[in-house]
C-alpha cells in the first residue's frame, strides 16, 4: 500500500488521517504551495495520477516502469525524472519522478530517499519571499537537496581515495584487500555519477530558453544549481580517475615485485645449476676411483693428488666454458 505525506506552505505537515487520494486536491485548496510525497505507488496511485490529476499517460507509466532521466512539459503539467541516493545500507541510486502542476509538486518513489527528508525541512523553513517565487522555487529546493545529499558522500570518497593512495605507495607495510577496496570505491563513484549526471542533464534542460520549463524569476537559482551539478560531475570524474590511477599503480608495484622475485629466483636457480653441472663430473670421477678395483692408481704415490688435480682441471674447464658462453655475466656484474 502506498504511503502518502502532504505538506503545505500554510499548514505545514498535514496529518494522514485528514485526507486520502480522493480528497488531496480539496485538502490543499487555499493552502498555497503544496508537496505530496508518494512512497511505493500502487494501482490506486496510478488511477489518481491519470484520472484526478489528469497527468499524461506516458509520464505516469514512467513511475511504474524503467525510466530514463527526463524533463518534459505536457499540456497541464511538467514532468521530471532524476536519480537520487536511496536510504538502504547499500550505496545505489533510484529514480524520483516529479510532477509539477499549478501550486502542487508530487514526488513518487519506490524507496526512501534521504534528500526528500532534507527537502521537507527546507520547505518548512522557506520564508514568504522565497515562497512568493512560486512552485518553481520549490522545484529548485527539491533538486538542490538532491545535489547537496551527494556532497558528504563525495567528501568521504575523497578521504577513502587519499587513504588508498597512501597504502599503495607505502613500502614499509603490506595492506590486505587494497585492490578490492579500490574496485569498491570505483563502483560507488560510478553509482554516484548516475545521480549527479542526471541532475546535470535536468538542470541543463530546464535552463533552455525555448523549453520554457521554469519561470524567469528563478532562472538564477537554477543557473547556480547547474554550476553546482557541473562541479559535482567534475569531482566524481576526478575521483574515478584517481581510483583508476591508484589501481594501475598498485598493479604496477605488484608486477615489479613479482619481477624482482623472479629475478632472484632465476639467479638462485642459475647458481644451483652451475654448481650441479660442476659437481656432476667430479662425482663421476670420485665414484670411479672409489670402486676399490685393482689397477686404479689411487694407491700409488701421487695417485690421490692426481685425482684431486683432475677434478680441479674439470672444474676449471667447465667454468671457462660457462664464461665463454656468457652464463657468468650476472656474477661479473
Amino acid at each position: 500500500m502506498a504511503e502518502l505525506r502532504l505538506q503545505t506552505a500554510k499548514s505545514g505537515f498535514i496529518a494522514r488521517e485528514s485526507y486520502d487520494l480522493n480528497t488531496v486536491q480539496e485538502a490543499i485548496q487555499e493552502e498555497g504551495l503544496a508537496w505530496l510525497d508518494i512512497l511505493r505507488p500502487d494501482d490506486d496511485v496510478r488511477k489518481f495520477l491519470l484520472e484526478q490529476m489528469e497527468f499524461d499517460e506516458l509520464a505516469v507509466e514512467d513511475v511504474f516502469g524503467p525510466a530514463d532521466t527526463t524533463a518534459q512539459k505536457f499540456k497541464n503539467h511538467r514532468f521530471i525524472v532524476i536519480n537520487a541516493r536511496d536510504a538502504d545500507n547499500q550505496l545505489d541510486t533510484e529514480p524520483v519522478a516529479i510532477f509539477i502542476k499549478e501550486n502542487l509538486i508530487i514526488t513518487t518513489t519506490h524507496y526512501n530517499i534521504p534528500a526528500l527528508k532534507k527537502f521537507r525541512i527546507r520547505f518548512k523553513k522557506a520564508d514568504d519571499e522565497d515562497l512568493a517565487l512560486g512552485i518553481d522555487f520549490l522545484l529548485y529546493e527539491l533538486l538542490d537537496a538532491i545535489a547537496d545529499d551527494w556532497t558528504p558522500i563525495l567528501n568521504s570518497y575523497s578521504r577513502q581515495l587519499d587513504q588508498l593512495e597512501f597504502q599503495v605507495f607505502d613500502p614499509g607495510k603490506k595492506y590486505d584487500s587494497i585492490l578490492e577496496s579500490i574496485h569498491d570505491l570505483k563502483r560507488y563513484i560510478r553509482e554516484a555519477s548516475k545521480s549527479i549526471e542526471s541532475l546535470n542533464t535536468v538542470t541543463m534542460r530546464l535552463l533552455k530558453p525555448n523549453e520554457r520549463l521554469i519561470g524567469s524569476g528563478v532562472e538564477r537559482y537554477f543557473s547556480d544549481l547547474h554550476q553546482l551539478s557541473v562541479a559535482l560531475v567534475k569531482r566524481a570524474n576526478n575521483y574515478s580517475s584517481g581510483a583508476t590511477s591508484a589501481r594501475d599503480s598498485y598493479l604496477s608495484n605488484i608486477s615489479m615485485q613479482l619481477a624482482e622475485s623472479n629475478a632472484q629466483l632465476t639467479e638462485v636457480m642459475t647458481t644451483l645449476t652451475i654448481i650441479g653441472a660442476i659437481m656432476l663430473p667430479l662425482t663421476l670421477i670420485a665414484g670411479i676411483f672409489g670402486m676399490n678395483s685393482e689397477g686404479l692408481p689411487i694407491t700409488q704415490i701421487g695417485g690421490f693428488w692426481g685425482i684431486i688435480g683432475l677434478m680441479f682441471l674439470f672444474a676449471g674447464c667447465m667454468l671457462t666454458f660457462f664464461w665463454r658462453r656468457g652464463w657468468l655475466k650476472t656474477y661479473e656484474q
